[in-house]
């Protein structure tokens, strides 16, 4: 089989789309991909895209298509023809889509389970991906009885990803409610959103958490501070296109159906890695927890910041929270840890000695009992999704 792919290879997205195509391909036969960036199809036209994948003999083309992109012109010639979503979806053929709406909700269970009673939906105007996730993420923020603290950004288009307003999107964090619980459409608008409140001096997580969606993990990883995603299955989506596409092409009665890629878990690092309390000596203790976080701190030293009894903050603290002073410093030193594994190609223990960690076999023991492996299987593992 032979693939055209037009897509945006700057994502871990496509990527890992791409990846599912190929395990399908390991386990029948040999797909030969042709990777397309989607501004020479702009360039081209889809007439020059067609005449192009007839002289390279496609099988099948997988591509971000405009609107306007007369699509069954490419399905017509005979060539399986599969749109990923992009700005709306396409009746005529195939599309690689979400449940945006649940991953929506997901993100809003988060929040909600964390404290919070003000919400922000930062997105992209006009896309179906974008404007279906605010819809479950208000409807679940709706149903929770905060309807009336619910605020939405989404001046930004799709066709100009990288150049925003940078004093209207700093006004309108300034005018948020806080402390405020975001979601992103996706992990870029997550990233833009991260500068622009470092920009302005917000505090990320205790002012504003937030949350991205797609789990691109070089952009979650080299965000400052690391940005919180939710994890889809693309891979799993990848596999199926390429299980549907083969079929589409032996049988051309089969038109196909649309491939609804889930949401699966929500990968948790520092942008998010806080509960909303109205308990002050709490708030106080979290705070302090976060911006020391490169720091050795123990209970001792969030004692030394709050004015109250050992006693009396742990039980306030797992009251609001859940979890323990010692579990709550452990989970984000241990999530910190892991961001560094990945940013950087420092060995396990200088990485512990810049935590403050002069003893690397007890930070490893403390690493596989939260994250359920050692810092060094976290980290092959982690680069070899990213290709690395």
């Amino acid at each position: 089989m032979r693939l055209l792919f037009i897509t945006d290879f700057t994502e871990q997205f496509a990527y890992r789309l791409l990846q599912g195509v190929l395990h399908y391909a390991d386990e029948t036969e040999q797909w030969v991909v042709c990777k397309m960036p989607p501004s020479h199809k702009k360039k081209m036209g889809i007439g020059g895209v067609l005449d192009y994948a007839k002289r390279w003999r496609a099988d099948v083309i997988i591509g971000q298509f405009e609107p306007e992109d007369d699509v069954l012109k490419l399905r017509d010639s005979g060539i399986v023809t599969i749109a990923q979503d992009y700005i709306s979806k396409f009746d005529c053929i195939p599309n690689i889509t979400a449940d945006y709406e649940k991953t929506g909700e997901m993100a809003a269970s988060r929040f909600l389970s964390r404290g919070f009673q003000n919400f922000a939906f930062f997105g992209l105007n006009g896309v179906c991906w974008s404007e279906e996730r605010c819809d479950g993420f208000r409807h679940r923020i709706e149903k929770a009885g905060f309807g009336d603290n619910f605020h939405k950004y989404d001046r930004q288009r799709i066709d100009n990803l990288w150049s925003y307003e940078p004093d209207v999107l700093i006004d309108w964090i300034d005018s948020l409610p806080k402390p405020v619980a975001i979601l992103a459409c996706d992990d870029n608008q997550g990233s833009i959103l991260l500068q622009a409140c470092n920009v302005c001096g917000v505090k990320i997580p205790s002012e504003v958490a937030i949350i991205g969606v797609d789990n691109d993990e070089v952009l979650c990883n080299m965000s400052a501070p690391s940005l919180s995603s939710i994890n889809i299955d693309i891979e799993g989506g990848g596999y199926d296109t390429a299980r549907m596409a083969e079929r589409m092409k032996r049988d051309p009665s089969f038109s196909g159906e649309d491939i609804v890629l889930r949401p699966m878990n929500i990968v948790s690092r520092m942008s998010s890695n806080i509960f909303a309390t109205r308990d002050n000596a709490i708030l106080a203790a979290l705070q302090f927890i976060s911006s020391n976080i490169d720091h050795k701190i123990s209970v001792k030293d969030v004692l030394a910041q709050i004015p109250l009894s050992r006693r009396l903050l742990e039980q306030r603290f797992l009251k609001e929270t859940g979890t323990t002073l010692y579990q709550y410093i452990t989970q984000l030193r241990m999530d910190r840890f892991a961001q560094l594994l990945l940013e950087s190609n420092d060995s396990i223990s200088n990485i512990a000695i810049r935590m403050e960690e002069d003893d690397t076999k007890s930070i490893s023991r403390r690493f596989l009992a939260v994250k359920g492996c050692t810092p060094s299987e976290f980290r092959k593992r982690e680069l070899r999704k990213l290709g690395i």
